[in-house]
């Protein structure tokens, strides 16, 4: 249920149409149909949020996405996931992020009330403004969305009662409990956790220009950096509210716009302004690249060891791979919705749980 009211829809089935061209005109170039899906129960042990209206609840697990048509796909997957591996999926809180210029965005609150009747969620306006003078081109032009820089913003687009908050990409699926995630401990200073890759060529993130100066080379002087990735984020939101840190990301993207230090969209902020300062969360929960890299999206394997969390990160997502009908062995899973627009999710499921098990 809406925890802002848009009217409640009640069909079984719900039509609507994907991709647009831009904010005032809709072109109908393929069709979704998404299944209502079921409600499910809260487990006897989980403790109640008692107002079921609230968004403010430091019970619930506060879950943050953004939402628009052409990854709306994906989002739809990684809110049934979250819901279906969740020990008390009555307590979860998502709040969406949405552009405010899309001409579809009541549909798409629309296509989440009628498919999802029981889920509470609240969608925020993101207005494109707020970061259209401050993106640079990236390697990729699917990374200069303004909604991608949304993450950036969450401290002050939620409500300042709401603390903690998961943050997820929509190109993933959670196999296990989101609770255990959002349980993260943060320590005493960190203001966010992730889970860290130090094997990683952490100064490919950054242009020569930036390693040349030096000043801004003894950017990570006395910290242990290691990159980390975006799509899968713990943020405490207090810390981050009282830090200013969306001031700090800022002043790096208004830097960038005067003096190329990197050229990989929303991620090198974030590696700025955070690496090496981070809580340390466990690999498993974000098996990220299954995507491919961000100029061709080739196929790639799961890393080693267990899986909470599958994340199609890079060019290539299963969906859209699907329809063109060169999929990657993992987006074998991803086969019910390809084949003729209708989520299967009860056959996803039964292929995902067969793979990772």
């Amino acid at each position: 249920m809406p925890l802002e009211s848009p009217s409640l829809l009640n069909p079984l089935w719900f039509l609507f149409f994907l991709l647009t061209t831009n904010a005032t005109a809709l072109t109908t170039t393929k069709t979704h149909v998404f299944k209502e899906a079921p409600k499910f129960y809260n487990s006897p042990t989980c403790p109640s949020l008692h107002n079921d209206s609230t968004v403010c609840s430091d019970v619930a697990v506060h879950v943050a996405m953004t939402l628009d048509a052409a990854y709306l796909r994906g989002s739809m997957a990684a809110i049934l996931s979250v819901l279906q591996h969740s020990s008390c999926p009555e307590n979860a809180i998502f709040h969406f992020v949405a552009a405010a210029s899309s001409s579809n965005s009541i549909l798409l609150t629309q296509t989440l009330t009628t498919s999802f009747p029981y889920l509470k969620f609240r969608v925020y306006p993101f207005g494109d403004s707020a970061v259209a003078g401050l993106i640079s081109t990236s390697i990729r032009s699917a990374l200069d969305c303004p909604l991608n820089y949304a993450r950036n913003y969450l401290a002050t687009l939620l409500p300042p009662c709401v603390r903690r908050v998961v943050y997820l990409d929509s190109d993933l699926v959670l196999v296990d409990d989101i609770a255990k995630l959002a349980a993260t401990p943060l320590g005493p200073h960190a203001v966010l956790a992730a889970p860290e890759y130090c094997n990683a060529n952490f100064t490919t993130y950054f242009t020569p220009t930036f390693w040349a100066n030096p000043t801004l080379s003894l950017t990570f002087e006395g910290r242990e950096a290691c990159y980390f990735n975006t799509g899968v984020m713990v943020i405490d939101l207090d810390r981050w509210r009282a830090g200013g840190y969306t001031n700090k990301i800022v002043e790096w993207m208004e830097l960038q716009k005067r003096m190329r230090i990197y050229e990989l969209g929303s991620l090198p902020p974030f590696l700025l302004v955070f690496a090496g300062n981070i809580a340390s969360v466990d690999h498993r929960w974000n098996q990220h690249g299954l995507g491919g890299d961000n100029f061709r999206g080739l196929c790639r394997d799961l890393h080693p060891g267990p899986v909470s969390l599958l994340h199609w990160s890079g060019k290539g997502k299963p969906w859209v791979r699907l329809d063109t009908n060169r999929p990657c062995p993992l987006d074998a899973l991803w086969a019910p919705i390809g084949g003729n627009g209708i989520i299967g999710m009860e056959y996803f499921y039964m292929g995902l749980m067969g793979l990772v098990n």
